[in-house]
């Protein structure tokens, strides 16, 4: 068994992996499991039994670009194996936080909520006249300063 790395348009890696899990059930190939990770778009990571049976699953199906010529090895996919620290188990209730995306991008907030079920913050921007408390998601921002930082 050998790990190979798929080339695909950036946004549609689930659409390539249906039609490919649907090809894989009609025919017998070596296709042993197709990975897709969220942190890395524009490629999916497929287990085959060889190269032939990887090139195969892939043929004529849209938004592959292509397949890496080498199989890649288990060890070089252990940081994305490895599960990711949310952003909101890294911030706390008080820390000043920077918005790097979305309509205040570039504004810093006070974290006054986390609701980690939904994977958002409720936060009260700092730098603004009146103060205005806003719910975002946790991968819009970036920790800019720790509230125990703050007090002393």
């Amino acid at each position: 068994m050998a790990i190979f790395i798929y080339r695909v348009t950036a946004g549609q890696e689930r659409v390539v992996m249906e039609m490919m899990s649907k090809r894989i059930k009609a025919e017998t190939m070596g296709i042993y499991s197709i990975v897709h990770f969220e942190d890395l778009r524009g490629y999916m990571v497929v287990e085959a039994s060889d190269a032939l049976a990887a090139r195969a699953a892939g043929l004529k199906i849209p938004h592959i670009k292509g397949v890496l010529d080498k199989p890649a090895a288990i060890t070089e996919l252990d940081s994305l194996l490895s599960a990711a620290k949310p952003v909101s188990a890294q911030v706390a209730k008080n820390d000043i936080v920077e918005l790097i995306s979305g309509p205040f991008k570039g504004e810093r907030a006070k974290v006054i909520r986390i609701d980690e079920n939904k994977d958002e913050l409720t936060v009260e921007l700092t730098e603004v006249a009146v103060p205005i408390p806003v719910t975002i998601k946790s991968n819009t921002i970036r920790l800019f300063q720790k509230a125990e930082d703050a007090n002393q």
